[in-house]
């Protein structure tokens, strides 16, 4: 009797296996009263992962490029986009020549390359801040007096 019952198994068991080839499982597990059987195979697993793998490659290698798309019209100007004046230097962040004359811009002002937006101080260095684009300022970033880091944006362009 012992001897039919492990042939019976022989025979589920090998049915097991073409289910899983048929199904690409690498892993199946019966559970049956006392008796538990774990089924393992090797071959799907180096397939499998590098065939999953690709669809989620595929659209991770698609999206900076649809990303660094807008940020080359932005370079172009047009219309709404805006050019960002960043700071070349750590240092304090002055929109003013001294503490009674007008700020620099402001908001509506018209710049070319060479126009003065703001100093930054460093190390009791005033560095003059130029523009270097054509167009209006659109947005004031940092207040007067403000610590600003390197690369921080100060002011926003609208291009010309």
């Amino acid at each position: 009797m012992g001897h039919s019952k492990n042939q019976y198994d022989l025979a589920r068991i090998k049915e097991v296996i073409d289910l899983m080839k048929d199904n690409d499982l690498a892993e199946i597990e019966i559970k049956q009263g006392d008796d538990k059987i774990l089924l393992r195979r090797n071959q799907p697993q180096p397939a499998v992962p590098s065939v999953s793998y690709i669809p989620q490659h595929m659209p991770m290698m698609a999206s900076p490029m649809a990303a660094a798309v807008p940020g080359d019209t932005t370079l172009e100007g047009t219309g709404e986009n805006l050019i960002e004046i960043k700071s070349p230097i750590v240092g304090t962040f002055y929109a003013l020549p001294s503490p009674d004359a007008d700020p620099y811009v402001e908001v509506g002002a018209q710049v070319s390359p060479q126009t003065v937006v703001c100093i930054v101080e460093a190390m009791k260095v005033m560095n003059e801040i130029k523009a270097e684009i054509s167009g209006t300022i659109s947005q004031i970033c940092v207040k007067s007096g403000q610590a600003v880091e390197y690369g921080q944006v100060l002011f926003r362009v609208k291009p010309e």
